[in-house]
């Protein structure tokens, strides 16, 4: 039993030198500030897709960035030290594979397209992750705020353009039928 004892405090003050606190926290090659920002961008982008009921909400759009950064700042550090390794490409893999994922959210019913935004969304997301990656983490937080502005801002000018649309079109059927039904289907044929 003692023998027991001795190994299991062997084991246990083995496991706590190895393990002290340093070694928790640190995460190299990447940075504890590049991994906040890809929480931050994305709670940014996912929190108004979410806030809409939209399919990228937060934790969506946090993974989106922060695997785009895992996947390139790893790409890096193999093409510093393998010298064999073009981190480019890289890049052009991982926004391939993101545009699988933008599909996937894209729906097709008769002439319409739904999700195509929250495609469009998932590819920047990635592309913030890119920025994080090359070290531009100040851009990537500005570009951020740039796509949630329009997102947000540019929602309002789409419904007041849609609006003003539908007026237009209303008043031209109304043109359309008071001048008769010949010029009507002779638009419709073109």
């Amino acid at each position: 039993m003692s023998v027991l004892v001795e190994a299991s405090f062997a084991f246990r003050h083995y496991f706590y030198s190895i393990m002290n606190i340093t070694s928790l926290i640190d995460i190299t090659p990447f940075t504890w500030e590049a991994v906040f920002t890809c929480l931050a961008c994305g709670t940014i982008i996912g929190g108004e897709r979410q806030f809409r009921g939209k399919p990228v909400g937060i934790r969506t759009a946090s993974l989106i960035v922060l695997g785009t950064y895992v996947f390139l700042a790893c790409s890096i550090m193999v093409s510093e030290h393998a010298k064999m390794s073009d981190p480019s490409r890289i890049i052009g893999q991982v926004m391939a594979g993101i545009g699988f994922i933008g599909a996937g959210v894209m729906l097709s019913k008769g002439r319409n397209v739904y999700g195509v935004t929250s495609a469009a969304t998932i590819w920047v997301l990635a592309s913030i992750g890119v920025c994080i990656a090359v070290g531009q983490i100040r851009s990537a937080v500005t570009i951020s705020v740039v796509v949630l502005i329009i997102l947000f801002g540019l929602d309002v000018f789409e419904d007041y353009t849609h609006k003003v649309g539908k007026t237009m079109h209303t008043r031209l059927r109304g043109w359309r039928e008071r001048r008769g039904g010949t010029q009507t289907s002779r638009l419709e044929d073109d």
